[in-house]
């Protein structure tokens, strides 16, 4: 229940900035891309998404022995649920909201030159480009970028 709340709250302040933000196209935000969540359980989650709520399997990353350390839900064609397994150092709850961005490097500066404070760009096992932002009132908030050779990208092009 912990983690709907959360993630409901989240959902709900992510696509709140999201509107501010995408109507400034200098900052060159696509959209809302997907909120990041960690669960005690991710196969459990993954029935509990994908059998009461509906959502589909988009992609995953699996650990070495198999087990799923990643895991990407549709929610509808553009947007994401992203699952990641509880630890000690990642509690289980809300973790962080993804911006689209057309570009990562661009967007970097802008939100720095804006005061910011963001990570450099970098490639991801997903082979998306991805930046953080650091969120003074909820953590991070995630730049990223989608080629068409990253997981994202894929996913989207699959939707039907």
């Amino acid at each position: 229940m912990r983690e709907t709340i959360l993630f409901a709250a989240g959902l709900a302040a992510g696509l709140a900035v999201t509107v501010v933000v995408a109507q400034d196209a200098d900052r060159n935000v696509v959209m809302m891309n997907h909120v990041g969540i960690n669960v005690p359980d991710i196969p459990e989650a993954i029935a509990y998404y994908t059998e009461t709520m509906g959502y589909r399997e988009a992609f995953r990353l699996e650990n070495d022995d198999g087990r799923p350390r990643l895991v990407y839900l549709h929610i509808s064609r553009n947007t994401f649920l992203e699952l990641q397994q509880a630890t000690a150092d990642r509690p289980a709850g809300f973790t962080h909201y993804g911006l689209h961005v057309a570009n990562a490097a661009e967007a970097v500066a802008d939100f720095r030159s804006r005061g910011a404070t963001v990570s450099d760009a970098n490639d991801s096992a997903t082979n998306a480009v991805l930046a953080n932002i650091t969120d003074p009132y909820m953590g991070r908030i995630e730049l990223t970028e989608l080629p068409p050779d990253s997981l994202h990208y894929q996913a989207i092009e699959s939707w039907n």
